[in-house]
């Protein structure tokens, strides 16, 4: 297996293309009418995915694709309006200008490409692909179709990770220590995935964007508790540049539901608990070392201040993903979660795998450089058009 060490600058400015990257062409023509959808997925997530192009004004859900028939009866019968067909080329062959792919993810590359090629722009839902060569594959691809090519990374459009983000930037936290997440459940057991590729994309999404950092490492061990070869148990040690280094625990055999993440910082703590009605606390918290060369005056001083919970409006994020897709395919904007950084997160995990089935063995995150010179972690918000064909 051929790894390579990212080469990249150690904080990645937000808002601005990366040194080299030029801008694509746009044809500045607006489309007045309604964006017309079609979904191919009606499985755990695609419902979800289908209510919200369903209500959302701008956007005509007009054709749904789902080879199971039972999947199929519940689409016509929540969704009458709406065609719906069990082979996705019939959808893809329809006059739809964007494709949803909401499937496992042994699928993604084959469908994503395929409407690619059939000139729709696409939105993946997590991961963007199986492995790097298919990420990076899809990701030129779309920029030769010059068509939107949008990841589903659902938790950088949650108000409470902006707000997350938002600390950091501010030097509210002072420098960052480490990162500690955990994403806990009972299932959802997968049966061609293990359960980092089903729920380590959240976290790695997030800690990226938070921390706006390359990935540089990562190491990664766990246990296969109830199917064979199956890993439903992981702990994944990520390294950022920096040196900053990321814990994630990610199970499916937890009795408990745990969405948290810790960021510790040599100012202040901040704690993302994404199952709270406080999404975010505060904490004036920390320990202290005395300036002093006698050792016998050594003694740590430990800071316990006030916790404050920042008033954060909540707005759903799918929702707020859905409209950020359909304002990208209107004005040929590059998306906030484009490509790049879809084969960010599918690079560790890969690298991730291999540690796995290693014992362990720390590995470099294999990212080529001419996607880490074009990677850059956004505010995640409405932009403005500056890289893709609008419609």
């Amino acid at each position: 297996m051929s790894i390579q060490l990212i080469q990249g600058p150690t904080k990645i400015s937000a808002g601005l293309p990366a040194t080299g990257q030029g801008p694509m062409r746009v044809r500045k023509r607006s489309l007045r009418r309604n964006v017309r959808v079609g979904v191919i997925g009606c499985g755990y997530w695609g419902p979800q995915v289908i209510r919200n192009f369903n209500e959302m004004p701008g956007a005509e859900l007009s054709i749904i694709a789902e080879q199971r028939r039972d999947r199929l009866d519940y689409v016509r019968t929540h969704y009458p309006k709406v065609k719906a067909v069990a082979d996705h080329r019939t959808l893809l062959q329809s006059d739809v200008d964007c494709v949803v792919v909401a499937t496992p993810i042994h699928t993604h590359h084959e469908l994503a490409r395929a409407a690619l090629l059939a000139g729709k722009h696409v939105l993946v839902e997590k991961p963007l692909a199986a492995s790097l060569a298919e990420a990076l594959d899809l990701m030129h691809l779309a920029e030769e179709q010059e068509r939107v090519l949008m990841v589903g990374h659902t938790f950088l459009y949650n108000p409470a990770v902006q707000a997350l983000r938002k600390l950091v930037d501010d030097g509210e936290l002072g420098g960052i220590h480490y990162v500690d997440a955990a994403r806990l459940n009972l299932g959802q057991f997968q049966r061609r995935v293990d359960v980092m590729w089903d729920l380590a994309p959240h976290d790695i999404s997030i800690l990226l964007y938070v921390l706006q950092r390359m990935p540089v490492t990562v190491s990664a061990w766990g246990s296969a508790c109830v199917q064979p070869g199956i890993h439903d148990v992981a702990y994944i040690e990520l390294e950022l540049e920096g040196g900053v280094r990321a814990q994630i625990h990610v199970s499916w055999l937890d009795p408990c539901k745990v969405r948290r993440l810790t960021i510790v910082g040599d100012r202040k703590m901040a704690v993302y608990n994404d199952v709270s009605q406080e999404k975010i606390r505060v904490y004036n918290t920390g320990v202290e070392a005395p300036i002093t060369d006698n050792f016998g005056e050594f003694q740590l001083a430990y800071r316990h201040g006030e916790m404050v919970v920042p008033y954060i409006p909540w707005q759903e994020p799918l929702r707020l993903q859905s409209e950020h897709f359909i304002q990208s395919v209107r004005t040929g904007a590059r998306p906030q979660t484009d490509a790049a950084q879809g084969a960010a997160v599918v690079a560790v995990l890969q690298a991730a795998s291999f540690s796995l089935a290693n014992g362990g063995v720390r590995v470099p995150v294999d990212l080529p450089n001419d996607v880490a010179s074009r990677l850059r972690m956004v505010d995640v918000c409405p932009s403005r058009p500056e890289t893709l064909t609008a419609l």
